[in-house]
């Protein structure tokens, strides 16, 4: 079952978005590297400073693995210095068209 884990965020007021996409794209690599299981990444700008990033896992169990491993790479704690007023959803994927 593919689940779909969407976070909407803030940049810090010291952050511009360019350190972001490159702190994220980092993030990406090291997760792909180290967990299976993330088969797409989008992200959207909302506004200024609010962005929503959408992760698709192959399944709740990669998902979970991922998470539970993902606050010891560096890249984790350095894309998360980044931003403020985190939120997260998790959504089981029903149907695609």
């Amino acid at each position: 079952m593919t689940i779909l884990r969407l976070t909407r965020f803030s940049l810090k007021p010291s952050v511009d978005a360019d350190a972001m996409l490159k702190t994220r794209a980092d993030l990406i690599d090291a997760v792909r590297a180290q967990f299976s299981g993330l088969t797409e990444t989008r992200l959207a700008k909302v506004d200024d400073t609010t962005w929503l990033d959408l992760w698709r896992w192959e399944s709740a169990e990669s998902l979970q693995t991922a998470l539970a491993g993902a606050p010891a790479l560096p890249q984790a704690r350095a894309a998360f210095a980044l931003i403020e007023d985190a939120t997260e959803e998790r959504m089981e994927l029903v149907e695609e068209r």
